[in-house]
């Protein structure tokens, strides 16, 4: 018998994507699944969408960020395993079959999966945000990564209540939160297709670096702040983005790296007077 599994999406200002992520978590070949949204307080029409999918169990709360809003979904998910996801997602009809498969045979507590493709391979800022990765353009994480990785992609209730679920501070390294607090890592399931997008416009690439900007290795004290303003620095930016762009022959690669540097570089210098860090 099938284990009932709760997939909880946070979802902010997302009305261009989570029609298409919701479909395809229908379209399982896995049964037993709740599917459970937060809707973090967008201003666009991602509830009204929400809304139309009857199966789907809908919460609300102020814009906090991704942390809180899973951590709420947690709080009233049914499911023996829980399955964190974007809303800008897609996934293989397979893909929560592959992804509980080791957890359900009691191999681990947790697993992520390596074949995290890229869904817009063909927009070329997402090319470049691939090549500023140094990761192939079909491709979010490499081939050859280790069989354990500090992010949980699905997780035994049992075990994410037993820490009191994510961090709620809104970083972008908010979903290794677990894995700290556990002090354990996710293993790596075989299969578990699925597809997540590259920023693909400037302003997308601008306000993704924004928050990357947030995170504690690049900002989270005064050594990592002064570091950080040196390597992401005018000078030091146009130099690699240069060289990349002529390694690689995409010309592109120097405007996305110069403004992806420049995001980066303004959020290092806003932490000093304590901006918000989530989006």
């Amino acid at each position: 018998m099938e284990k009932l599994i709760s997939a909880i999406i946070p979802a902010y200002n997302e009305e261009d994507t989570i029609k298409s992520c919701l479909e395809t978590l229908e379209r399982q070949s896995y049964s037993s699944i709740e599917i459970i949204v937060v809707d973090d307080g967008s201003s666009d029409s991602t509830r009204k969408i929400i809304e139309d999918f009857s199966s789907i169990k809908l919460l609300t709360q102020n814009h906090k960020g991704p942390g809180p809003a899973r951590n709420l979904g947690a709080s009233v998910a049914k499911g023996e395993i829980l399955i964190f996801v974007d809303a800008d997602m897609i996934f293989d009809k397979n893909f929560i079959r592959d992804l509980v498969k080791p957890i359900s045979d009691g191999q681990t507590i947790g697993t992520f999966s390596k074949n995290e493709m890229v869904k817009n391979k063909d927009s070329i800022w997402s090319a470049c945000w691939n090549i500023n990765k140094n990761l192939p353009k079909d491709r979010m994480i490499a081939k050859n990564y280790p069989n354990e990785a500090p992010v949980f992609r699905a997780i035994l209730k049992s075990e994410f209540e037993k820490v009191g679920g994510f961090d709620e501070s809104g970083q972008y390294t908010d979903d290794w939160s677990l894995s700290k607090k556990l002090g354990k890592k996710s293993t790596a399931a075989v299969g578990a297709i699925y597809y997540h997008s590259n920023p693909q416009s400037l302003g997308e690439v601008w306000q993704q670096a924004r928050w990357i900007g947030k995170n504690e290795f690049i900002a989270g004290n005064l050594l990592r702040k002064f570091k950080s303003l040196i390597l992401y620095s005018l000078p030091v930016s146009f130099v690699i983005g240069l060289f990349k762009s002529i390694i690689n022959f995409n010309f592109y690669f120097l405007f996305f790296k110069l403004i992806y540097n420049l995001a980066i570089f303004v959020s290092v210098g806003k932490s000093f007077g304590g901006e918000k860090k989530f989006k």
